[in-house]
C-alpha cells in the first residue's frame, strides 16, 4: 500500500508516538522509512554573534540526540531509518520535502512542543493534514 513513509519528528512525546506507529507500518508494508526534523530559524535579533553561534550549536545538539534516538528505535524494530534535519518553517518545509521526494504517507504526532491549545487539534498537524501532497496519519 505504501512505498515511502515520512515521519515528522520534533522530539516531543507526540512525535515519539508517531515514530513508533511509522516503524510498525514500515515493517508491516516492508517500505522505506524516513524522518524529518525541522530546525526553525535562529533568533532574528541577537546582541552578539556568540548568541547566534550558541543557538545554532544547541539546535544541532538537540537534533543529533533526536535523530540518534529515532534511529535506535527503528533499528530495535528491525527497520532502517533515514534521517533528515532541514532548516525552515515546519509546515512549509515538510510539505515541500514530502512532495519533492515522493512520499506516500506522512506520519505526524497530534501534539508537538506547543501546548497552547491542549484540548484542540494542534495547528501544525492540522496544517500538515490539509496541505500535504500525500496521505497523512495523525497519531494521538
Amino acid at each position: 500500500m505504501f512505498r515511502k513513509i515520512l515521519v515528522a519528528n520534533d522530539g516531543s512525546e507526540g512525535a515519539k508516538k508517531a515514530l513508533h506507529a511509522a516503524i510498525d507500518m514500515a515493517k508491516r508494508y516492508e517500505t522505506e522509512l524516513h524522518e524529518i526534523s525541522i530546525e526553525e530559524h535562529l533568533p532574528h535579533y541577537a546582541a552578539t554573534v556568540g548568541e547566534v553561534v550558541e543557538a545554532k550549536q544547541e539546535a544541532a545538539d538537540y537534533y543529533r540526540k533526536v535523530t540518534k534516538e529515532a534511529e535506535a528505535a527503528a533499528l530495535a524494530g528491525g527497520i532502517r531509518l533515514t534521517s533528515h534535519v532541514v532548516p525552515g518553517h515546519e509546515v512549509e518545509t515538510i510539505v515541500r520535502f514530502a512532495k519533492e521526494h515522493g512520499f506516500d504517507l506522512l506520519v505526524v504526532g497530534f501534539m508537538g512542543h506547543s501546548r497552547v491549545f491542549e484540548r484542540i487539534w494542534g495547528g501544525t498537524s492540522q496544517n500538515l493534514a490539509r496541505l500535504s501532497p500525500c496521505s497523512v496519519l495523525v497519531v494521538k
